[in-house]
């Protein structure tokens, strides 16, 4: 999936900012911005809901518009709210969805999977919000589709059913197929995107592997406590060159830096050849919440 130069106005606001990013084959990518970052409106766009205003947006090497016809049987699309219909129970949705595809997987396989057995005959209208997400999901997965894309796939979902997604979400990247979500979950996208692109003002201003975007300039910290007033200077001699150690109360150390294996088997070397016993040895990363919040300067949710 490829966007390059996408612009996009509701009236004087600009939604999406001449932004491009792309999507690589049987990948999760995560889309992360704060509300009306402009994430929602790219999404519509690559799913054919919208027409670009400026440039050029290719989803399977398709154009969502005007190769629709082509492009609509390949892809799967969970909204974040509606797409059933509001007296439709649970299963006769999904095996109504199924009847319009080819090929669709067996609905009582995502029924007992996703937990929709447990809707019973209770209209759509009337399913709690976690069901009705369920049920979305399985919607957008029937036709076995090549490229997903998930508006908050897990929101007001229980511990339980959020991992049954992740592990199905995995399960298809296994399978070749591509996913693309939102998430206000930093956790979800830390554990699951293979790559996340941050979208704020209608623009990228971040993108890569959450590896990569935690540990780019990220001072790790490992944190001990011992006994007061240990030589620092002689423990930041003994490890490589850009760390830093402090101790901002009695007896409680900071170690900053660029943490690794080897960092960690150096100073437990030096508190064991000075007879220091640490003790609530710690390790202390930067998150992707954090480094999203660095790079705003606002909560994913404001």
């Amino acid at each position: 999936m490829v966007v390059d130069g996408l612009v996009m106005h509701y009236g004087d606001t600009k939604a999406v900012d001449d932004l491009s990013l792309t999507v690589e084959s049987g990948t999760i990518t995560a889309v992360l911005g704060p509300n009306g970052a402009g994430k929602t409106t790219t999404l519509e766009t690559c799913e054919g809901y919208r027409v670009p205003q400026r440039g050029t947006v290719r989803v399977l090497g398709l154009d969502p518009r005007r190769q629709a016809r082509e492009l609509l049987p390949r892809i799967g699309v969970m909204l974040q709210e509606g797409g059933a219909w509001s007296g439709a129970r649970a299963p006769e949705m999904l095996r109504h969805i199924a009847a319009l595809h080819a090929h669709p997987v067996d609905p009582s396989i995502l029924e007992e999977r996703l937990g929709l057995a447990e809707c019973g005959r209770t209209p759509y209208r009337r399913l709690s919000g976690g069901q009705k997400q369920r049920l979305g999901l399985a919607m957008a997965l029937i036709g076995r589709p090549q490229v997903v894309f998930v508006d908050e796939p897990t929101a007001g979902l229980d511990p339980a059913a959020r991992h049954t997604v992740w592990q199905l979400f995995t399960e298809l990247r296994t399978d070749g197929v591509t996913v693309v979500l939102t998430t206000h979950y930093m956790d979800e996208a830390e554990r699951l995107a293979d790559q996340v692109f941050v979208v704020d003002h209608g623009r990228v201003i971040a993108a890569g592997s959450p590896r990569s975007l935690t540990s780019s300039g990220a001072q790790n910290t490992i944190r001990f406590d011992a006994r007061p007033d240990l030589d620092l200077s002689r423990l930041v001699q003994a490890l490589p060159s850009g760390f830093t150690a402090r101790e901002p109360s009695a007896g409680t150390y900071r170690v900053e830096g660029p943490v690794d294996a080897t960092v960690l088997a150096t100073l437990t070397a030096w508190c064991a050849g000075n007879g220091i016993m640490p003790e609530g040895f710690a390790v202390e990363r930067q998150t992707l919440e954090d480094v999203f919040l660095a790079i705003t300067g606002r909560d994913l949710r404001g």
